[in-house]
């Protein structure tokens, strides 16, 4: 039981409580997840199943599309509803032009405070060890990317927003942000993840298709489809499987190497030593789908 299974995040559930169920149910240890979603958050989680957790770590890097929903006039320590109300302001104005304006202004890269209710270590505790403990600690701040963000309905209590973003990307430090720029306290809602690099809600399946054994798993050369690729022939195959350095005429990243079964045998990267080399970074001894 091998390959890459997306699945549809009831809200409720940590990544790893659902991981960890779904585990059960296909009576494995050997399953992992890409992309940690919030508890209150639903929406694509892609999950790695036994050989499949080798490619994990190059499915955790890809882009990610979200829909949140933002309530206005409330802010708490968590950044979301289920947090504890730190601030309420039921006297404010919404302009809607200013917050298309506002919304738009974020395209683009930014650097972003992280969430003191987090997993990000400092000083080599997670974050949300010093808000349960009430220390103080200066939150970390990163470079994030919004590579593409449009407003989707408002009224005057709530707005919606679709949003694409990099790794690393915190959407309720976003909602923050921009809740900063257009004077209204606000806080996440809701949250769906609908993307994932290639992978889509709509390609998902539920805890109830996996309790019913409706499971479709995906191959690992499917899931490194965004990836550039190249299928080589029985004499390249042997080189690449014993770690060959190979001349690079691919001028890419990454390149996935594949066999004529549409096997992923390698991913290999440049050379640092030698810039008109790739070398592998990953070597898969055997097909990572049988």
């Amino acid at each position: 039981m091998n390959g890459i299974l997306v699945i549809d995040k009831p809200s409720g559930y940590t990544s790893r409580e659902l991981t960890s169920i779904v585990g059960r149910f296909l009576g494995t240890k050997k399953i992992g997840h890409a992309g940690t979603l919030d508890p209150i958050a639903t929406g694509v989680l892609v999950v790695a199943v036994g050989n499949g957790l080798k490619v994990l770590e190059y499915l955790t890097n890809e882009t990610k599309e979200y829909v949140a929903t933002v309530k206005l006039g409330v802010a708490t320590d968590t950044l979301d509803i289920t947090g504890k109300v730190i601030e309420k302001n039921d006297n404010y104005y919404l302009d809607v032009s200013k917050l298309h304006d506002v919304i738009d202004s974020f395209k683009g890269k930014y650097v972003q405070e992280v969430p003191i209710y987090s997993a990000v270590r400092v000083n080599g505790k997670k974050l949300y060890y010093y808000a349960r403990n009430n220390e103080e600690v200066i939150l970390p701040k990163r470079e994030v990317e919004i590579l593409d963000i449009e407003l989707l309905e408002h009224s005057h209590e709530e707005f919606s927003f679709r949003v694409v973003v990099s790794k690393g990307t915190y959407i309720r430090s976003l909602i923050r942000d921009i809740g900063k720029k257009i004077n209204i306290c606000c806080t996440m809602k809701n949250l769906v993840r609908t993307k994932q690099g290639s992978f889509s809600l709509e390609d998902s399946i539920n805890l109830d298709d996996i309790e019913n054994n409706n499971i479709k798993f995906i191959s690992t050369s499917v899931a490194l489809s965004n990836y550039f690729s190249v299928v080589v022939n029985d004499e390249l195959e042997k080189k690449i499987l014993h770690g060959a350095i190979l001349d690079d005429i691919y001028g890419k990243d990454k390149v996935v190497f594949k066999n004529n079964k549409d096997e992923v045998l390698a991913i290999y990267c440049p050379y640092s030593k030698d810039k008109s080399k790739i070398k592998p970074l990953k070597v898969l001894k055997k097909s990572l789908d049988d």
